[in-house]
């Protein structure tokens, strides 16, 4: 199996890489963040996923271990394949989507395009324990920081950078400290 493969870029699209590795090209699905990032003839490195189906082969890259780790993490839920996996973690960065779920919130999963609030729930329960659960945290802490969350994308600003702004602001039990705060994170 694959594990590694460091190379110049051919080529690239939306979804995709093609990788020069000793005279090979090598198709490989990545996030798009990191699409926008190469640049042709520039050399790079990526850790692989290489996913073996009955009818195909497909080699998926990652800039660091992290986001492949996440990556093979989300495909152990029944219901979750490459696809899914790679478009929860186009979604969302890598810190807000292990605090999602940490600390149990299948409601911001279930936002994200193409992943039902049944597989949201499956993933939250699959992962929680692998990834450490927040045990400072209770159901009404989670439910002030959603109602939050709402709250900052209902004044305008994006489901990710609200997310990640009540990331950053301590605990609480009320969700007007938590906007407050919130909006001074995203104000500086």
């Amino acid at each position: 199996m694959i594990a590694y493969l460091s190379g110049k870029v051919l080529d690239s699209n939306l979804d995709s890489v093609v990788l020069e590795v000793a005279g090979v090209g090598y198709r490989i699905f990545v996030l798009g963040k990191l699409i926008q990032e190469v640049k042709k003839n520039k050399d790079i490195s990526l850790w692989i996923h290489h996913a073996v189906r009955e009818d195909s082969e497909k080699l998926f890259g990652f800039k660091n271990k992290p986001e492949l780790e996440m990556f093979e993490l989300l495909m152990t839920i029944s219901g979750i394949g490459p696809k899914s996996a790679l478009s929860i973690l186009n979604a969302s960065s890598l810190e807000t989507l292990t605090e999602g779920i940490r600390s149990g919130d299948a409601a911001y999963l279930a936002k994200i395009s193409g992943i039902s609030r049944k597989n949201s729930e499956k993933i939250v329960l699959g992962l929680k324990d692998k990834l450490g659960a927040d045990l400072s945290g209770d159901e009404n802490y989670q439910n002030q920081n959603t109602l939050a969350i709402d709250a900052l994308v209902a004044l305008g600003y994006s489901e990710r950078e609200s997310r990640e702004a009540v990331r950053k602001v301590e605990k609480s039990d009320n969700p007007e400290e938590i906007i407050k705060k919130a909006l001074k994170k995203l104000s500086d």
